[in-house]
């Protein structure tokens, strides 16, 4: 797994990569009653706005990590979005996307990196 510094994940399973939210984030969100994903088959550049995540705390976009399409989106955490803070890691990704270049991933933080970061 991939680390950023917007505390997203990102998981390379064949040719698609599979982004959610890392439990430190979870953590300090608290509990999500309302999570909005995007459109299937829509076009990202890395840095757009892409999901909202609304907690008992307060509501964040989750950023598009690379360039690339949406391919598939996890309905499960739009009808319990209380997934997100049950396994952040697991069950709750966010959506699956097909990235133009793979060699985008090297910039990000690998998971001691990342436990670094968050210190």
């Amino acid at each position: 797994m991939k680390f950023t510094e917007e505390h997203e994940w990102l998981r390379v399973e064949g040719d698609l990569v599979v982004v959610g939210i890392t439990e430190h984030a979870s953590e300090a969100l608290g509990d999500v009653v309302f999570v909005e994903l995007p459109e299937i088959e829509t076009q990202v550049a890395k840095g757009d706005e892409i999901c909202v995540i609304e907690s008992v705390k307060a509501a964040s976009d989750i950023l598009a990590p690379v360039d690339g399409e949406i391919v598939e989106v996890n309905e499960a955490i739009v009808d319990n979005p209380g997934l997100v803070n049950e396994d952040p890691l697991g069950a709750a990704w966010f959506f699956k996307m097909k990235v133009e270049d793979m060699g985008q991933l090297d910039g990000f933080m690998s998971e001691d990196e990342y436990k670094d970061f968050i210190g």
